[in-house]
């Protein structure tokens, strides 16, 4: 049984850890709100771009002539897997479930006899995706010294992605993320953006002209389509984090408030016993006289 004084001590320690829970909670609720802003704006550029995507692969993306990021490059053998964690974990599920649902499409494809190659951004997938799957990794960007990301941000990582597909590395990739929806629920999500996916509904929804031609522009559109596309999935994962991390925070500060209760009843009684115990002995040390 532990005595009064490591009671104490130990009451003391969660006492501590509580304050850091709680400050860390106040901190990831202020920086949520602005994450769930640029995440919220981003949307609709991106839905956009991808519409006006969908315009240029109904009318060219079947045609010889049409380009490999649009049409692809007539294979699907190696897959590009772009897992996009944070670069700080207590932030609940956030990372296990991105990865979870990369680990499954790795099982799926080489289940089917498919070449995987891993380009992980965020410290944390990486951390996890290599203990299984080290063999597959292929690249690392850090982002640990990013303060705010930008769209500069993501088109680094764009330039990253266009020169492995220029250099024959694949033939698909895919990006891992989390889209937020709301504290307490984020969705892991695998968006292909190489060749670029269509929805089939878009394609009868609005007829675009472009001038001075579509071949003209694609050359221009479809990398600032790529990195539009990985500048809304940080955003995402941005949001999603801090969501994350508030609601890992909140459920650490009452499990401490909880355990700093009940060591306190504890130490009570504990004090009680000994108190107890040296009255029991001051009387029959009295009797006895």
């Amino acid at each position: 049984m532990p005595s009064l004084k490591d009671l104490k001590n130990r009451i003391g320690s969660v006492k501590n850890t509580r304050k850091i829970t709680k400050a860390m909670q106040m901190v990831a609720a202020a920086k949520l709100r602005r994450a769930q802003e640029a995440a919220e704006a981003a949307r609709p550029y991106a839905e956009r771009m991808g519409a006006v995507m969908a315009s240029l692969a109904a009318s060219v993306g079947t045609s010889e002539g049409a380009p490999r990021l649009l049409a692809g490059t007539g294979s699907d053998q190696t897959h590009l897997l772009v897992v996009l964690t944070s670069e700080r974990g207590l932030c609940g599920g956030f990372n296990s479930s991105i990865v979870r649902l990369a680990k499954a499409r790795i099982l799926e494809l080489t289940g089917e006899g498919k070449t995987v190659k891993i380009l992980t951004v965020g410290k944390k997938g990486r951390e996890q995706l290599k203990r299984e799957f080290g063999a597959h990794l292929v690249g690392h960007i850090d982002l640990s010294e990013v303060k705010k990301v930008g769209y500069d941000t993501a088109q680094a990582i764009a330039r990253d992605v266009l020169g492995r597909f220029e250099a024959g590395e694949f033939d698909v990739a895919t990006l891992f993320f989390a889209r937020f929806q709301s504290v307490i629920s984020q969705i892991p999500t695998a968006q292909q953006v190489i060749p670029a996916e269509v929805a089939e509904e878009a394609e009868v929804s609005t007829v675009y002209d472009y001038e001075p031609g579509e071949d003209t522009i694609l050359a221009e559109l479809l990398p600032r389509n790529l990195a539009t596309q990985i500048f809304a999935a940080l955003l995402e994962n941005g949001a999603s984090e801090q969501g994350a991390r508030m609601s890992a925070m909140d459920n650490a500060t009452r499990n401490a408030g909880d355990m700093i209760n009940k060591l306190t009843v504890e130490y009570n009684r504990s004090r009680q016993a000994a108190i107890t115990k040296e009255l029991i002995e001051i009387i029959s040390g009295a009797e006895a006289l």
